[in-house]
């Protein structure tokens, strides 16, 4: 029996290993009638959330975001800008000064599970729901709610009248359920950071003054009462009576929603080559033939991510006036429009492609920035490299400058720090956008460019629809690789140790060159040394490291290419002896493509006069 009993245990114990490592992730239905009155901004509310726990963890509790009640005087959004070091420039004390009428909140009249009513406290920007009877594994349960909302004056992302004069900006509008997963709950109040969402479909009847044009996540269901994708928005296909139209949306697999109105918003459209329709929204006294330009560019950058990063699985899309700068949401964004036509297309191009980064592949971006920004980032410039034709070897070298004037300072901190918590708002940017591109980028130079673009499609085909971690698509990138990469993502994403490397010395031993390189900073890296010999010809010294159990695929440069002994990291310097004599050397350059995060480049160089002619030190002679 106490065989048996062990036997039992032991299967017991495998089982439930197992099903901690299988994946899930929650998921919520939503159905929601809005009715809007223009004129005092505000507007009444209506919500049925089926939620789907498929964790299995029992749940006694559920929370829900409200962010419009971030804009009030007092909020943690309000205080955190009023007393961060470097305050977001669009909103700065603003928020503090807003009277009654112009702020934001949202205020739940009551809410219901499966018919009963529920307790629940508002507590700033979360609502807390205690369960009277818990949510067990594997089952579904549906809250109603009844709410009414005020929608703030625009100052940051949401709100009405913006700077453009754009009437309503409505993104982060409704009540949103938390997020649930393996780490437990994410209910983090709103100070304007990131946001964390729940897979699922959403139906949505917005009911405002007819003469609205709106625009948004989702396909329209009743396009012939509202007129809208045609070539005139403002022609009604069937008489409407009374002052007020209904917008039906219907988005499948979402995780938020999003729109925007204004009385003259001007509709354009254009069609991939793949049946996906491109909407787009601005007003007439816009930049209109800055609009007129972009149109034809978007679809080119569509179809080139299509091609590179995996294809948008939507059949709708849509570039809306409206914002503070440019923020995505699924199947939509909303942008500024003033400024240079290079901007409007940087923009559009960089919004659109989170509809892969953070979009489909859904990371909290809270937690992990770097993979929403950074990604997004590395596709943007990519692309737009693409759109102008200019075939550069390092596209995100812009990235590169921002990554390394940070990392030249003592106010770096490392890629874990979640977004609400950065100490300033320019280390935030600088990291979550200029180093988690420069990571893309230099992963090429690491495991091989073909590698890098290979994996992320597989990126996109294994973790669409789902919330991918950093260990995800590091073990992604393994697998297309063939290497091991624990060593590059603890380094690069865990601390803020820096890159450094040099050409220390080249001497004559019995006719031959010797060449040692030396590691200076505390990151170690592969090295890609191309030297260029006084008869014109080029050759490509390629130093794995043996940490890496492996070397990299086929990468950018076009020349020949000799292998040599891998580096072991804990050897500042590294030697090897070429059969030539040092006299036949022109140059030498440590990574001509300009990928490696190098803080210090003028070392990386020969001829250069700090070159030493002797050397002393433990060093390792690569064999």
């Amino acid at each position: 029996m106490k065989y048996i009993s062990i036997l039992i245990s032991l299967w017991f114990l495998s089982s439930s290993c197992n099903a901690q490592n299988h994946y899930w992730q929650q998921h919520a239905d939503y159905k929601m009638e809005i009715n809007m009155d223009v004129t005092k901004h505000q507007f009444q509310g209506k919500q049925k959330l089926v939620y789907t726990n498929n964790s299995p963890d029992t749940l006694h509790s559920v929370f829900y975001h409200l962010y419009y009640n971030a804009f009030q005087p007092g909020s943690m959004m309000d205080v955190r800008s009023r007393t961060i070091a470097d305050p977001d420039p669009r909103v700065e004390d603003r928020i503090f000064h807003l009277k009654e009428n112009e702020i934001g909140y949202t205020k739940v009249k009551s809410l219901k599970r499966d018919g009963k009513d529920i307790q629940f406290k508002e507590v700033g920007t979360i609502l807390e729901v205690k369960l009277d009877n818990p949510i067990l594994p594997g089952k579904k349960t549906t809250f109603d709610m009844e709410f009414e909302s005020q929608v703030p004056v625009q100052i940051r992302r949401t709100g009405r009248n913006n700077s453009e004069g754009i009437d309503y900006s409505m993104t982060q509008w409704y009540p949103k359920m938390c997020e649930f997963d393996k780490e437990g709950w994410h209910s983090n109040p709103y100070i304007g950071r990131e946001f964390h969402g729940i897979w699922g479909d959403f139906d949505v009847k917005i009911t405002i003054d007819k003469k609205y044009v709106l625009g948004g996540t989702g396909y329209i269901q009743n396009p012939q009462e509202v007129g809208y994708g045609y070539e005139d928005s403002s022609k009604k296909l069937i008489e409407n009576k009374g002052n007020t139209l209904t917008w039906h949306f219907n988005a499948p697999n979402v995780h938020d929603f999003a729109w925007a109105a204004d009385p003259d918003f001007v509709h354009d459209q254009i069609k991939l080559d793949n049946g996906t329709v491109i909407h787009f929204l601005y007003q007439v006294d816009s930049i209109q033939e800055n609009w007129k330009k972009l149109i034809p560019l978007t679809k080119l950058g569509f179809e080139y991510v299509n091609q590179n990063f995996g294809e948008y699985p939507y059949k709708q899309y849509s570039v809306i006036q409206g914002g503070d700068g440019g923020m995505e949401y699924p199947m939509c964004t909303l942008i500024t429009a003033s400024g240079s036509f290079a901007g409007l297309l940087s923009v559009t191009m960089h919004e659109a492609i989170h509809s892969w980064y953070q979009g489909l592949m859904a990371t909290n971006e809270a937690k992990y920035s770097w993979m929403d920004e950074g990604f997004t980032t590395f596709a943007q410039y990519k692309t737009l490299d693409y759109l102008y034709e200019k075939n550069s070897i390092n596209p995100v070298s812009r990235s590169y400058s921002g990554y390394i004037r940070l990392a030249q300072t003592d106010r770096e901190e490392p890629l874990t720090t979640h977004a609400d918590f950065y100490i300033s708002n320019s280390v935030y940017g600088s990291n979550s956008y200029s180093k988690g591109a420069v990571l893309l980028m230099q992963l090429g130079y690491v495991i091989g460019d073909e590698a890098l673009m290979k994996g992320m499609k597989r990126y996109y085909d294994e973790w669409k629809f789902k919330h991918p971690t950093p260990q995800d698509f590091k073990r992604v990138m393994e697998k297309v690789s063939g290497l091991e990469l624990d060593w590059y993502f603890e380094q690069f994403v865990e601390t803020t140790n820096t890159i450094d490397y040099g050409i220390k010395s080249l001497k004559d031993v019995n006719g031959k060159a010797e060449i040692t390189l030396e590691r200076i900073g505390v990151m170690p890296m592969p090295i890609d040394l191309v030297i260029k010999f006084k008869d014109g010809s080029l050759k490509w010294y390629y130093i794995p490291m043996r940490i890496m159990r492996g070397e990299k695929g086929n990468d950018l440069l076009q020349i020949e290419r000799v292998n040599l002994a891998a580096w072991p990291w804990v050897y500042p310097t590294y030697s090897f002896t070429l059969n030539v004599n040092t006299k036949d050397i022109e140059e030498m350059v440590i990574d001509p493509s300009n990928r490696l995060a190098d803080i210090h480049i003028n070392n990386n160089v020969y001829p250069n006069e700090s070159i030493q002619k002797e050397e002393s030190g433990i060093n390792y002679k690569g064999n």
